[in-house]
């Protein structure tokens, strides 16, 4: 190092001015100072720094995962407020969820344009306002058209969440928060039948879009208080052609799942829907692989634990959405209980996932995603399993050991799959990564109830043709004519076959299943295992 003329210390790849007093030579040029470089990630957040901000994502995540298992259970009550046809009322999930869909793959792009912080709170901002509509509604296409709007900052909140959570929380700390934030994703809708049955049974539907509006309105005031701030790219343009393939992939895919039940999976329009779903698809890959700035970076999928962690994820997103959608039914159906007792049973498993997660990420922490994703698959696979045994005669004790037994697997596998699989990514694709995992869970749990359901309609009818067999010559005709008419006589017959036949397919589906979900444990074992490095680089903040 020397001195220059003013006395401080010069740079060593800046020209000094050694000339003398009456030295005529002309001065040498000065380089100017190199540029700093831009920093791959903003430095390591102090490791107490990031309990609140947390906590103000998990509300968020809370109501918005809520909202799905919450409404399903007042259905009946708003076909009947409403004096709506079942197909029609329908439409208050089915437009839900494409549209949550189909907003999933821009969630990267808006975080980085306007900013993580800012988009948060309007998301939350949005998702009450909406919320508070609904509640208004005095008609079906008024509903539907709020519950769309709903839908929007509802599908970009989960990415959101999950980006920011990579962003504020070291890496050695990443499976403690992330079993915490796991509340919001696998405790919400365990518990979303128990608070809607109980909601529906003693006050009204409205009040089940009535409760998002004080906790949006304080998780909005909370995010504003303490969630870091991320500077914006706001001259980031948005891929228009890539976001229009991958959104017409997934609505006509969505579509044809949610719509393939009532049209027939072999229905021409079924059929044209998973086509175009397809061809949208491969379209959207050309693109993506040819423009500056992908609305979805692909690159992803070059990382085998990442690819590794969807495919695991999905059996086990399989796996409990078939429990939380069947059980429930056949409860009601086949046992007649209320909507209320319905969610009583299921809340033991829901309180399961809440205790037991944290201690899964903290697990995390100490050994890896191996072991505790290994054990959890074959918990789930097993509580499966056990939920098989289905019958008319099944005791509440029977159901609730399969599911509490299946919701231990899920706390202890669920987060450290994600984790692990999130956490080999590179910073830049790290937020591309989050909305490919959350359009996976979504595709693949609408993709395996339509999967369930063609295998139980496919089941029940050979079951009743076999039990239909069985009777008197003409005792099949007259149980038809039962149905259909709702008169009494050989009804209570009817509905003791029904009850047999639904419970037999029910119980095939969930062998299926929870076969599958066992065959996912060799998966985990090629995950890694082994304390996570401390001090990795973080993504760039948005």
């Amino acid at each position: 190092m020397t001195k220059s003329l003013d006395g401080e210390l010069a740079r060593p790849d800046t020209a000094v001015d050694d000339r003398g007093p009456g030295d005529a030579r002309p001065a040498p040029p000065r380089s100017a100072p190199p540029p700093p470089p831009a920093p791959e990630s903003p430095a390591a957040p102090p490791a107490t720094g990031w309990g609140v901000p947390l906590a103000v994502l998990i509300t968020g995540m809370f109501m918005s995962v809520l909202d799905l298992s919450i409404v399903n259970v007042a259905i009946p009550s708003i076909r009947r407020d409403l004096g709506a046809s079942i197909e029609s009322v329908q439409w208050i999930s089915t437009a839900y969820s494409l549209t949550e869909g189909v907003m999933v793959p821009a969630s990267a792009w808006l975080g980085a344009r306007f900013g993580l912080k800012r988009l948060y709170v309007a998301l939350i901002v949005l998702f009450t306002i909406a919320s508070l509509l609904c509640a208004l509604s005095t008609g079906l296409t008024a509903l539907i058209g709020f519950r769309i709007l709903q839908a929007i900052p509802g599908g970009v909140l989960p990415v959101t969440c999950m980006t920011i959570l990579f962003r504020i929380v070291p890496k050695e700390k990443l499976g403690a928060a992330m079993g915490m934030y796991g509340l919001g994703i696998v405790v919400a809708p365990g518990i979303g039948p128990t608070l809607g049955g109980y909601l529906v049974e003693h006050t009204s539907w409205q009040v089940i879009f009535l409760i998002n509006v004080p906790v949006g309105i304080l998780g909005a005031i909370a995010a504003a208080i303490w969630l870091t701030k991320f500077p914006a790219e706001p001259g980031r343009p948005f891929d228009f052609i890539g976001f229009g393939f991958i959104a017409a992939s997934l609505f006509s895919l969505l579509l044809a799942l949610e719509e393939g039940d009532n049209w027939g999976w072999g229905d021409y329009r079924t059929v044209m829907l998973f086509l175009g779903a397809a061809v949208f698809m491969a379209l959207f890959i050309v693109v993506e692989l040819h423009v500056e700035h992908p609305v979805l970076d692909i690159r992803v999928f070059r990382h085998w634990p990442f690819v590794n962690s969807l495919l695991l994820i999905s059996t086990m997103s399989i796996g409990l959405f078939a429990v939380l959608f069947y059980v429930p039914s056949f409860l009601q159906d086949a046992q007649g209980w209320t909507p209320l007792n319905t969610g009583i049973t299921l809340l033991p498993q829901a309180l399961a996932m809440a205790l037991l997660m944290p201690f899964a990420g903290v697990l995390y922490d100490k050994v890896g995603a191996r072991w505790p994703a290994a054990i959890g698959l074959a918990l789930v696979g097993s509580g499966i399993l056990l939920l098989s045994r289905i019958n008319v005669d099944i005791t509440r004790g029977e159901l609730i050991l399969g599911m509490v037994v299946m919701a231990t697997g899920m706390a202890l596998g669920m987060m450290p799959i994600m984790t692990g699989g999130l956490s080999v990514l590179p910073p830049a694709i790290t937020d591309s990564g989050s909305a490919v995992n959350t359009l996976m869970q979504r595709v693949s749990s609408a993709l395996g109830l339509a999967m369930m359901t063609a295998l139980v309609q496919e089941n029940s009818a050979q079951f009743m043709a076999d039990r239909s067999s069985l009777m008197e010559p003409g005792a099949n005709t007259e149980l038809t004519q039962m149905q259909q008419q709702g008169t009494e006589g050989m009804l209570p017959l009817f509905q003791e076959v029904s009850g047999q036949v639904q419970a037999a397919a029910y119980s095939s589906g969930f062998f299926i299943a929870g076969s599958l979900t066992l065959i996912g444990v060799v998966l985990a074992l090629f995950l890694r295992s082994g304390k996570p490095a401390a001090g990795a680089e973080k993504p760039m903040a948005h």
